[in-house]
C-alpha cells in the first residue's frame, strides 16, 4: 500500500490548535454502507450505531513522554515511545549525533538518564537513574508530545495534559506514537468523548 495516496492539502488556518469544547461537539464524517458521506458530530454516534456494531477503546493513559535535556553543552530532546522494563525506555532522539552510548543526559528537575544503546533506526535505549518510578520522573520533567503541526505553532502547556487524555484511560503507558514523521496519532479521536459519558 502506498501511504502517499492518503496525503492531502490542508490549509494551516484549518488546523485546530486545541480540541473543540465541549468534546462531543467535534465534527465527524460518517461513511454509510452505501458509501454515502454525511457530516455529523461525535454526539450523534449513539444514533448511528446499529445492533451488532463493535466499538474498541484504548484504555492507556497518555504520559508526558517528551523530554528536553543536556549532555554537556549539547541540547538533547527525547520522545519516549516504547517501555522496555521498569527503568528503561526506547526513545527517539533529537540531536542524536551529539549522543553516544554511555553518555548521561540531565533532563532537569533531578531527572537523569543514561544512553545505553543506539538502535538501527537511530533511537536509543535510555536508563533512568534513581529509585523513584519513571512515571514520577516524567511528571516532573516531561511534557505531552504534541504533533509537529501543532508544536510548530504553540508551546506545550498544562492544559495539554487534560486535552490529550481520554475518558477511558486506566493505565499508564501511552506516548502518542506516530508523531515522529508528522503523522497524527490515530487514537486522537478518543479525546472527543466527554468525561462521564459511556460509563
Amino acid at each position: 500500500m502506498r501511504v502517499d495516496l492518503f496525503d492531502f492539502e490542508l490549509p494551516p488556518e484549518r488546523i485546530a490548535l486545541r480540541p473543540v469544547s465541549p468534546r462531543d461537539s467535534a465534527r465527524m464524517l460518517y461513511v454509510g454502507g452505501d458509501a454515502v458521506l454525511a457530516d455529523h458530530s461525535v454526539r450523534d454516534l449513539p444514533q448511528l450505531l446499529r445492533k451488532g456494531d463493535c466499538l474498541i477503546f484504548n484504555d492507556t493513559r497518555v504520559i508526558p513522554a517528551q523530554l528536553q535535556g543536556k549532555r554537556g553543552d549539547a541540547s538533547i530532546g527525547a520522545t519516549l515511545h516504547k517501555r522496555i522494563d521498569l527503568r528503561r525506555w526506547q526513545a527517539f532522539i533529537r540531536n542524536a549525533k551529539r549522543l553516544h552510548p554511555g553518555d548521561a543526559i540531565d533532563f532537569g528537575a533531578g531527572v537523569m538518564a543514561l544512553a545505553e544503546e543506539r538502535h538501527d533506526d537511530g533511537s536509543f535505549t535510555l536508563f533512568f537513574k534513581g529509585e523513584e518510578p519513571v512515571e514520577i520522573l516524567l511528571q516532573r520533567a516531561g511534557t505531552m508530545p504534541l504533533p509537529p503541526y501543532i508544536a510548530g505553532k504553540r508551546p506545550t502547556d498544562e492544559r495539554d495534559a487534560q486535552d490529550y487524555q481520554t475518558m477511558f484511560a486506566q493505565k499508564d503507558g501511552g506516548a502518542r506514537r506516530g508523531h515522529r514523521n508528522g503523522n497524527p496519532d490515530a487514537s486522537c479521536w478518543r479525546r472527543h468523548f466527554p468525561a462521564g459519558e459511556g460509563r
